[in-house]
């Protein structure tokens, strides 16, 4: 590549399934899927094997979909920390060939290979000793986009090296007008369902049109995002791998799929408790306070969804469940139609570093901060459920239940 940066977006193929796989080899050939219990109400596809995926099983399906495309489906409950520790693997595998590695999910990372032809020859011969490497010792897949930068690598992996035999693709700046130009809208990175339809209602279907379409205007109707959106179509990315980890640390949330429809205020209002206090928690280990607190709920009717997604600005910025509690609440009782909730969630976004809130005068915040660090600092040591609220022993809390849990399933 003339370019002076090589960058690789290495992509470990149906993760969970491959890793399920790769432990049991009877499980070679087969349509197996990862999903959740479905008698716990968290039937979701998490990943689906080559297999699988023939069928038209996707992730994110309900399991009795799933089933009904094939019958004949594996079902296996996930082992998030089976998981964990092959991507750490992995990312170990990746260090041997640059010290510039960037996880970017647990089944995606990026490598800075800039200046590292003269020990692993071309981008492509690069890659093709990675992917070996990676198999060889996982027994995992790899694809790989290579790129002159993030957004090109990121493209050359989603929307062509997962579609060829060889799991290897080259984008740069003279061919990325040639391969990507002509995909849909939905194709580009960083353009959702909702994105979607608000550009082909303005007439853009591909992503050539998009290209096409004066920055002005898309920058007046959506600013920054607008402006990202048009770079993004013409393949130009300023992100750092510095950038990336702050861009990734704007906002801190947490979610969960509820066990049963949830109907009560009473017990909604005790689990957005729980999700409340883990938000703050992950704020405050990160130095950090938000200044705008979200609230999600989701309807239990997929057929004909509801639920809502609304935000509120906080006083001043915080990371103190009694603070920002109180306005999830407000959210709940102002959105809410008392329709049945299938999953909540709450977010902290507008970081700041917590040294940069003014100061607030004959207030005892600094003794509630104190008191909310000495209790993470219990549940660092004795676990999550050494100290909670009264209200999680009711039936609506869930703490108990996902007290053992990474990420909402078994470890």
């Amino acid at each position: 590549m003339s370019a002076s940066r090589v960058i690789f977006l290495a992509d470990m193929e149906s993760f969970y399934a491959s890793v399920e796989i790769a432990r049991d080899s009877s499980l070679r050939g087969k349509p197996v899927v990862v999903c959740g219990d479905p008698r716990q109400r968290r039937g979701i596809v998490l990943a689906a094997s080559r297999e699988a995926k023939l069928y038209g099983i996707k992730t994110g399906m309900l399991v009795g979909k799933c089933l009904q495309l094939c019958p004949d489906a594996v079902l296996i409950n996930p082992h998030m920390q089976r998981y964990l520790d092959v991507s750490v693997r992995v990312t170990s595998l990746l260090e041997e060939y640059t010290d510039r590695v960037f996880p970017y999910s647990i089944d995606e990372q990026f490598l800075d290979m800039t200046g590292c032809s003269g020990l692993w020859g071309t981008p492509r011969e690069a890659a093709r000793r990675i992917i070996n490497c990676v198999r060889e010792d996982t027994g995992i897949n790899c694809r790989i986009g290579i790129g002159e930068n993030f957004l090109q690598a990121k493209m050359a992996c989603d929307c062509f090296a997962k579609k060829n035999r060889e799991g290897v693709f080259e984008l740069d700046s003279s061919s990325y007008c040639r391969y990507v130009w002509p995909l849909p809208v939905k194709e580009l990175f960083g353009v959702g369902s909702r994105m979607e339809h608000h550009l082909l209602r303005m007439g853009i279907r591909t992503i050539e049109h998009l290209a096409a379409t004066p920055r002005e205007r898309l920058k007046k109707r959506w600013g920054i995002n607008g402006e990202i959106l048009w770079l993004n179509a013409r393949g130009i990315d300023y992100s750092t791998m510095e950038g990336a980890v702050e861009e990734r640390r704007k906002g801190v949330g947490h979610s969960l799929t509820l066990p049963r429809d949830y109907c009560n205020q009473k017990e909604l209002e005790v689990v957005l408790r729980e999700v409340t206090e883990e938000v703050c928690r992950r704020a405050r280990s990160l130095g950090t306070q938000g200044k705008t607190v979200s609230l999600y709920c989701r309807g239990a009717d997929f057929d004909y969804p509801t639920g809502f997604s609304r935000q509120v600005k906080l006083p001043a910025p915080s990371a103190l469940t009694m603070e920002v509690f109180p306005r999830v609440l407000h959210l709940l009782k102002r959105h809410w139609d008392g329709t049945p909730v299938r999953a909540v969630g709450v977010s902290l976004s507008g970081l700041v570093k917590e040294h940069m809130r003014q100061p607030v005068f004959f207030s005892d915040r600094e003794r509630k901060l104190a008191l909310s660090r000495a209790m993470d600092e219990v549940r660092e040591r004795f676990g999550t459920t050494s100290l909670f609220w009264f209200s999680s022993l009711t039936p609506g809390g869930q703490l108990f239940e996902r007290a053992n849990k990474i990420g909402g399933h078994e470890a």
